[in-house]
């Protein structure tokens, strides 16, 4: 009876020409992600839009000589700039192995949702509010005029996240959304004559809120497409 003989080492797998041909059919160049800072930039012009156009189509607020130009237009413009930094940090979570940790994410958006209350009480003369009975009409008013400002800003932004592919795209969708918000509503102090903090909380952080979650639900549409 003769040993069986120990197998030898196995034959590497060839893999088909065919299979090789179509995977370098297949390839093509990428052009790698510019810096989520710099990608940022894009929404610039937009966010410059915005601010502007806001009150220009409507009104300007019949205060904005009396509170002056820094408490006007400078918190304004910081405002937005605060949009754009947030929407750098969403397309930073949306590059993988960059992601943001859970107690960034949360003071970023616990902070944003809360600035357009701070900048009122900061820049008011006096907590003036809608007419006896106008409260909810005004607000209404407020909340649509701000959520739709932000659909464009929100549109490149979801285009500029997607491309990097976020593993967790709610996240992202939340940053996003949250830094649009802020844009619109930056241009929306410069409108509304109001400076109730209840109308403010509602009409004008309802609307930040509201793109939030409208960011949250595009960024995962986009991420379930094949």
């Amino acid at each position: 009876m003769t040993p069986e003989t120990p197998p030898g080492p196995r034959e590497p797998a060839q893999t088909p020409a065919e299979l090789r041909a179509a995977v370098a059919r297949d390839l093509k160049p990428t052009r790698p992600l510019r810096p989520p800072s710099v990608r940022a930039l894009v929404l610039v012009p937009l966010a410059a839009a915005i601010v502007v156009a806001v009150p220009a189509l409507h009104f300007f607020r019949s205060d904005l000589a009396a509170i002056g130009f820094v408490r006007a237009w400078g918190f304004s413009i910081g405002q937005a700039i605060a949009g754009l930094v947030i929407v750098a940090a969403a397309l930073r979570e949306s590059i993988p192995g960059r992601a943001l940790s859970r107690t960034a994410v949360a003071w970023t958006i616990a902070g944003g949702l809360m600035l357009p209350l701070v900048l009122v009480v900061l820049t008011a003369a006096a907590f003036d509010g809608p007419a006896p009975g106008q409260g909810f009409a005004e607000g209404a008013s407020c909340f649509r005029v701000s959520a739709l400002a932000a659909v464009p800003a929100l549109v490149v932004a979801a285009m500029l996240a997607a491309r990097a592919f976020p593993l967790r795209p709610a996240v992202a969708g939340a940053l996003y959304g949250l830094g649009c918000g802020l844009m619109a509503d930056a241009g929306l102090r410069l409108f509304c004559d109001y400076s109730e903090p209840l109308h403010v909380l509602f009409a004008h952080g309802g609307a930040v809120a509201g793109v939030t979650l409208v960011g949250m639900v595009v960024a995962q549409a986009v991420a379930r497409r094949p």
